[in-house]
């Protein structure tokens, strides 16, 4: 295995070293103690989730490049200039399922999509943006662990849209994969592919791209549910260390971190949490908010509890920033949303408490990294921007434009559209002012009661 590496190691630096492309250097966010850095001064951002943009991206059927450059600017005029993006998905029996995938099968890939990729990430470059790219799901909407247990071990993906599934069974479906040899050999192949693919448009190998802040193993990785979930945590633990430091290993100058929900993406537990981020591979903490999925809020009955919801959020919010203090590492608030008023879909409806739930975040967000505390920046979820349903149920066929609600959810359910002017007014100014942040000394020294107020 030490051999296996090293020889790695050797050729990737001999792959550099030939490309006469790689410059390295301070142009790529790098990590220095609890702070993102770039250009040798701090790097705090506001973004959103993008998944769908090698889609837009690509000269084929789903492609419409017009729309991507107009909404990368709409983006960027708006202060929101880090995006997380998907790299792969996977061809599926899944009903709910992203069609078509960039992997048709294992070694068979969609080139349009992977061109697709090259695009946005071109056009993204141009306009001194930041991309985390996410690599594997979780979840089914993408294909994604479900598929890997199909093609290596299982006869059919496991849908948690069909009745006959339940939750448990996909949970130990998707889970499973930590420790399927076969499946996890295959997903390093597949890592190799896109982190040593060259850019169509550039020329620049991925690999050397600084456009590409960080690789993300998969969309909340997490070991499963209940005893079962306890039961998996040692081949998660080691999935998460080896695949970041292979990652590591084929992209030195960029960044990796998991991609996981938090502690409620880790059996309810802040101690598995912070183990799963405390590998030496893994540079920065994430988490993700679901007030609805959480039962923390409903959107039926806002006023009853929204303020209940509020407390929840703050308390989350500034667990996982003390956390991220104690490790002595970044985090980001990588996904937060909350539905349209009384659960709407449509254009032009009420985001009344959305708003209030936008702002309430990123007060917390900005007055902890405005004093030098580790949160560096958050993506909402999602952009949908032009993006518009055409069916009467809001659900997603396809061939129809993306919104940026996966395909398992109602058109409209979490999207940010271009035409929601009271919400763009907050992310505009929010993000004004964590750029504004760059301006800050690196590592500043924080007093008691700064400490105080970033940890506690």
């Amino acid at each position: 295995m030490i051999k296996k590496i090293t020889l790695l190691f050797v050729s990737i630096i001999v792959f550099q070293a030939c490309s006469g492309l790689f410059t390295g250097g301070n142009e790529f966010v790098s990590v220095s103690g609890h702070q993102f850095v770039k250009d040798g001064k701090p790097y705090y951002f506001m973004g959103t989730n993008f998944w769908y943009g090698c889609y837009l991206g690509s000269p084929g059927e789903t492609g419409d490049r017009e729309r991507l450059i107009r909404e990368l600017d709409f983006l960027f005029e708006n202060n929101i200039t880090n995006l997380r993006v998907l790299a792969s998905s996977e061809e599926s029996s899944i009903k709910n399922s992203l069609k078509p995938a960039i992997q048709i099968s294992p070694g068979n890939y969609n080139e349009d999509l992977l061109e697709g990729l090259d695009f946005l990430l071109s056009e993204m470059g141009k306009r001194d943006m930041h991309a985390i790219v996410f690599l594997n799901n979780y979840w089914e909407w993408s294909g994604g662990f479900s598929q890997y247990g199909a093609w290596f071990g299982r006869d059919t993906a496991l849908d948690l849209g069909d009745p006959n599934v339940t939750w448990p069974q996909f949970s130990e479906h998707a889970a499973s994969f930590y420790s399927n040899k076969e499946a996890t050999e295959y997903f390093r192949e597949y890592i190799k592919m896109i982190v040593t693919r060259k850019n169509k448009f550039t020329g620049d190998y991925y690999f050397e791209d600084p456009t590409i802040m960080a690789w993300q193993l998969a969309n909340e990785p997490r070991p499963g549910q209940g005893e079962d979930g306890i039961a998996v945590l040692p081949s998660f633990y080691d999935w998460i260390d080896k695949t970041a430091e292979y990652i590591h290993l084929l992209a030195p100058n960029q960044l990796v971190t998991t991609g996981n929900e938090g502690s409620m993406g880790s059996l309810g537990s802040f101690e598995y949490y912070e183990k799963a981020h405390s590998s030496k591979w893994i540079d920065y903490l994430t988490f993700h908010m679901w007030a609805k999925n959480w039962s923390w809020y409903d959107a039926e009955k806002p006023e009853e509890t929204f303020p209940s919801t509020k407390i929840k959020a703050t308390q989350y919010l500034k667990d996982h920033i003390k956390l991220a203090g104690k490790i002595g590492k970044p985090l980001t608030l990588e996904e937060f949303g909350l539905g349209r008023d009384n659960e709407q879909f449509a254009i032009g409806t009420s985001t009344n408490y959305r708003d209030k739930y936008y702002q309430m975040v990123f007060d917390l967000v900005l007055d902890s990294a405005s004093v030098g505390g580790p949160i560096a920046g958050t993506n909402f979820w999602t952009w949908g921007g032009e993006g518009r349903a055409l069916h009467d149920d809001f659900w997603w066929q396809k061939g129809d434009p993306f919104t940026g609600d996966p395909p398992q959810e109602a058109q409209g359910l979490n999207s940010v559209f271009n035409v929601d002017q009271s919400t763009l007014s907050i992310i505009k100014k929010y993000g004004r002012e964590m750029i504004n942040l760059n301006k800050m000394p690196l590592n500043k020294g924080l007093s008691k009661n700064e400490k105080l107020a970033v940890y506690e």
